[in-house]
């Protein structure tokens, strides 16, 4: 796919966002010139450790796409079993299309072509909603361990990074 094929989808994405915003997060591009790097904010989901959150992040598309999945980072600061501690989301609707090397993922749990940024979204929100995070292959090992030794601490350390964000989000 050529990058102006993927430029193209993208904008057109970019577009149905703003004649069409979806409730739970906004997008845009981080600056005009680049459609390949967007702005995100995810509002943290109601009755949920997020509630209340003003969650940034930046989401980077290869020229391949949608061929090939975006990458999405955190801004704001997180604590969550599959989220890196640099802010890198680990979901599997973001990793390479294919078969994994590791087994813990079918190939239609993968990358397909058909994911949008708001079907992205939309599993990044089912992601923090769920009322404990999913402890298969965590990308944040602490994170993880906190979860299953000590709930109470981690359900702590989420609220308190969460009040910091809709503070700063107010600055």
């Amino acid at each position: 796919m050529s990058s102006s094929s993927s430029s193209l989808a993208l904008r057109r994405q970019l577009n149905e966002f703003r004649k069409h915003p979806v409730d739970g997060f906004s997008a845009g591009l981080v600056d005009d010139a680049n459609v390949y790097e967007w702005e995100i904010t995810i509002f943290g989901p109601a009755d949920t450790l997020y509630e209340g959150g003003f969650l940034r992040a930046r989401m980077s598309f290869p020229e391949e796409f949608p061929l090939m999945p975006p990458k999405l980072k955190f801004v704001t600061p997180m604590w969550h079993p599959n989220i890196y501690s640099d802010g890198q989301l680990c979901i599997s609707i973001l990793h390479a299309p294919g078969d994994d090397q590791y087994g813990y993922e079918d190939a239609g749990e993968r990358w397909l072509p058909v994911h949008t940024v708001e079907s992205i979204l939309l599993s990044v929100i089912s992601l923090l909603s769920a009322d404990v995070p999913s402890l298969d292959s965590p990308a944040n090992i602490d994170a993880a361990k906190e979860v299953r030794e000590d709930y109470a601490s981690y359900k702590k350390k989420v609220r308190r990074l969460v009040r910091r964000s809709a503070e700063e989000a107010y600055d």
